[in-house]
C-alpha cells in the first residue's frame, strides 16, 4: 500500500499529475493539479491507493488532512472517488468539517457533484466519525458557532465577535476573517445570529 510519493513533477493534466519517482512515472489524480506549478520540481503527495476490479488508481493530496477527509468521504453511500475529489477541489477540509458539524446543507450543496440528498447523507454518515481528523472542529468552536458556547471573551464582541472566535478555532487567521468581514456585514440580515455570521463567512472564505 502506497502512503505517499515524493518525486519530480513530470507532467500535468486537468485532473492528474505524473510524478517521476526514481525514474518511474506515477499518474496521480489530484483535487487541484495546477497547485503543483513547476515541472521538474520535487513534490510530496499523500496517497490513497484505490483498488477496484478493473483498475488500480492513485489519488494524491498536499496534506494529511485532505487524504483523511477523502477517505472519510468514500465511506458515504453514493460518494465515489470522483465526487470526493471534486469536493476537495473546491473546499478545504476544515470548512467541510465545519459544514458537516453545523449541518450546513447550503454550503455542502455548493460543492461540485453534491445535491441535497447527498449532502444529507454526508452529514448523517460522517457527523459522528470525524474525531480522528486533525481538521475536526474542537467542541468549544462548535458551541461558539451555534451560539451555545460559554461566556468567553470574543474578539470584537457581539455576534460577529463570537463568530470570529469560532472561525479562528477552525484554523482561519485574523487576516482572513477581517478580509471577509465587509462582505459578511453587507449580506447579513439585521440582528443576524452567530450561526448566520459563521455561515456567511465560510461562504466568503470558500470563494478564496
Amino acid at each position: 500500500m502506497i502512503d505517499f510519493l515524493r518525486g519530480q513533477l513530470a507532467h500535468r493534466e486537468t485532473d492528474y499529475v505524473v510524478l517521476d519517482v526514481g525514474g518511474v512515472g506515477y499518474r496521480v489524480f489530484c483535487p487541484n493539479p495546477y497547485a503543483l506549478t513547476d515541472e521538474g520540481k520535487s513534490y510530496t503527495l499523500f496517497i490513497h491507493h484505490h483498488v477496484r476490479e478493473d483498475a488500480i488508481l492513485l489519488y494524491g493530496f498536499a496534506t494529511r488532512d485532505e487524504q483523511t477527509m477523502f477517505r472519510k468521504l468514500l465511506e458515504v453511500s453514493g460518494v465515489g472517488p470522483k465526487v470526493a475529489l471534486g469536493i476537495l477541489s473546491a473546499g478545504r477540509p476544515d470548512a467541510i468539517v465545519a459544514a458537516i458539524y453545523q449541518e450546513d446543507l447550503t454550503f455542502l450543496t455548493r460543492l461540485p457533484g453534491i445535491g441535497k440528498k447527498t449532502a444529507q447523507r454526508i452529514v448523517l454518515d460522517l457527523k459522528d466519525k470525524l474525531a480522528d481528523l486533525p481538521a475536526a472542529i474542537p467542541a468549544a468552536a462548535t458551541a461558539a458557532a451555534t451560539g451555545r458556547g460559554s461566556a468567553r471573551p470574543a474578539p470584537g464582541g457581539g455576534e460577529w465577535g463570537e463568530a470570529k472566535l469560532a472561525l479562528l478555532a477552525l484554523g482561519y487567521t485574523e487576516a482572513e476573517t477581517d478580509r471577509v468581514w465587509p462582505a459578511v456585514k453587507e449580506k447579513a440580515a439585521a440582528g443576524a445570529s452567530v450561526d448566520a455570521y459563521v455561515k456567511l463567512a465560510l461562504q466568503e472564505l470558500f470563494k478564496g
